[in-house]
């Protein structure tokens, strides 16, 4: 019989709203916003611990302060294996771009299968990290978001990924630093500025 994992929280504040953080045996299992659509019940994410998560929130203010483009965390993605296999697509990714859910089904080697990245992308455990705010409709469409989205026109904006939208999100603690905009595969709608915050 194998031992239970052992599984811990910890809530910090970002300029998205409080990010609640898991990990299970001391990795990365879970990061989740306020609200999330598929969050797990609060129940789930073990005792407060702050402990093991020192270097996922010293990244994490890297990113909000705009100097960090990629995070270099273990992570503990628990799915399916097409899941996870969605999940790794995501973290392909790069910063300031984006890819339609046909596209990462494309690279799944399964061309049909473009609603199933939908919802497995919809599942993703890790936000932010596993970067599911960069899919986007094949007609450049900000389609959904388990964080809302506002939050993921907030994010691509941040990331310099929505063309003509703003620099960063308005509640962002420091100031965004000059920044040249990142080239990007498939274009995204510009989001009315006023619907950005």
């Amino acid at each position: 019989m194998s031992p239970t994992p052992h599984v811990v929280h910890t809530v910090a504040d970002s300029p998205y709203g409080p990010l609640t953080l898991v990990a299970t045996d001391s990795v990365l299992s879970g990061l989740y916003m306020a609200g999330q659509r598929h969050r797990p019940p609060q129940e789930t994410f073990g005792e407060p611990d702050p402990r093991p998560f020192t270097e996922a929130l010293r990244q994490l203010d890297a990113y909000f302060a705009g100097e960090l483009t990629r995070f270099d965390l273990p992570l503990r993605l628990t799915g399916t294996d097409f899941q996870r296999g969605v999940w790794e697509q995501l973290r392909a990714i790069p910063y300031g771009e984006t890819r339609s859910y046909g596209e990462l089904a494309e690279a799944l080697g399964k061309p049909g299968a473009s609603r199933a990245v939908g919802l497995a992308n919809g599942k993703n455990p890790i936000g932010i990290v596993v970067p599911c705010h960069r899919v986007i409709g094949s007609t450049g469409s900000l389609t959904g978001y388990g964080g809302g989205l506002d939050r993921k026109r907030r994010l691509l904006a941040f990331e310099g990924a929505a063309a003509g939208a703003s620099a960063g999100p308005a509640t962002a603690r420091t100031p965004e630093p000059a920044r040249t905009p990142a080239a990007r595969r498939t274009p995204v709608a510009a989001p009315d500025a006023a619907t950005l915050f």
